[in-house]
């Protein structure tokens, strides 16, 4: 298990839990960051990840990506 922004770019990684507090999970789960879920890093640009889920592109911080194990 590692956090989200040290997986390799456009290498197809599970979601395994998502962390941080209730209303940072939240947020997360409905832009589709669920465990069990595939997410794959597209680019990473200051720290900040562009990743594709569920067909659709979503940028996050690099905070958020780091409650994001995979």
């Amino acid at each position: 298990m590692m956090p989200l922004t040290m997986a390799a770019a456009g290498i197809s990684n599970r979601i395994v839990r998502v962390g941080g507090k209730s209303e940072v999970k939240r947020h997360l789960e409905n832009l589709g960051f669920v465990a069990g879920g595939e997410v794959t890093i597209i680019s990473v640009v200051n720290g900040n990840v562009i990743v594709n889920i569920k067909d659709s592109r979503v940028a996050i911080s690099k905070e958020m990506a780091n409650k994001i194990l995979v």
